[in-house]
């Protein structure tokens, strides 16, 4: 059984600086591995997303230059997203979410790609 665990977020002023973690039972080299947020009664949206290999991100426009997706180089079982320059409109519950990849370069930016699914974190930006 595969699981995921969530930590680091929390309630910061705009133009702060979190980072949150995705622990996985198993070593992510082989999986791709994604970000997603979620604002009530709205879908859940990819805002970052690394292949296999850790060679290839991508980012939504909406976070692009201000978030970057990472992975712990030691254990390489550790997923992470750092986020500069918080903004109110950031605020929505994140989620961290992997499947395995089928070649070591690719990568997902849709919902129903990702197998395993982190428990949530909440990230509250005020003004």
């Amino acid at each position: 059984q595969i699981h995921l665990i969530q930590s680091g977020g929390g309630s910061v002023q705009a133009g702060a600086s979190l980072t949150l973690a995705c622990v996985a039972s198993i070593h992510l080299s082989s999986h791709v591995t994604g970000w997603f947020r979620q604002a009530p009664g709205e879908k859940r949206e990819c805002v970052a997303t690394m292949s296999a290999s850790g060679l290839t991100t991508r980012y939504s426009d909406s976070v692009k230059g201000r978030f970057t997706i990472s992975r712990d180089r030691d254990n390489a079982n550790t997923l992470y997203l750092q986020m500069n320059s918080l903004t109110p409109e950031d605020t929505p519950l994140y989620y961290c979410a992997i499947v395995r990849a089928l070649s070591p370069d690719n990568f997902y930016i849709t919902e129903g790609s990702y197998a395993y699914w982190g428990q949530g974190t909440q990230v509250t930006v005020s003004s």
